[in-house]
């Protein structure tokens, strides 16, 4: 069985990348907004040159694109091509967590 190789830049949990995508799923969102609802959801304090280095890597891969704006915020979007890698993505991470889980004798739900 081949492993399909995930996009570059797409492998752990809390990288950029993957948190960006998670919040634009989520709707469009400005770099600053994307910084905020990332540090709620996950945890993570993305300074903004690991913010705007990894909005720039995922533009250019195509898995987000900028939307018109009035003023000197861009908004950005997740792609179809960037829902499919996120996707991807997040399966992986369930596989692999449903794994730990089993091999450490917890289950899901669990507050122990």
């Amino acid at each position: 069985m081949t492993k399909k190789r995930q996009p570059a830049g797409l492998r752990r949990a809390n990288d950029p990348p993957v948190l960006i995508l998670t919040s634009l799923a989520a709707g469009a969102k400005h770099g600053h907004a994307l910084a905020r609802d990332i540090k709620e959801f996950a945890g993570v304090n993305l300074g903004p040159g690991a913010l705007y280095g990894a909005i720039t890597r995922l533009e250019e891969r195509g898995l987000i694109e900028p939307l018109d704006s009035d003023d000197r915020r861009r908004p950005y979007r997740i792609t179809r091509a960037g829902s499919a890698a996120l996707a991807e993505v997040v399966h992986d991470m369930r596989r692999l967590a449903d794994v730990g889980a089993a091999r450490l004798g917890l289950t899901w739900g669990s507050t122990a």
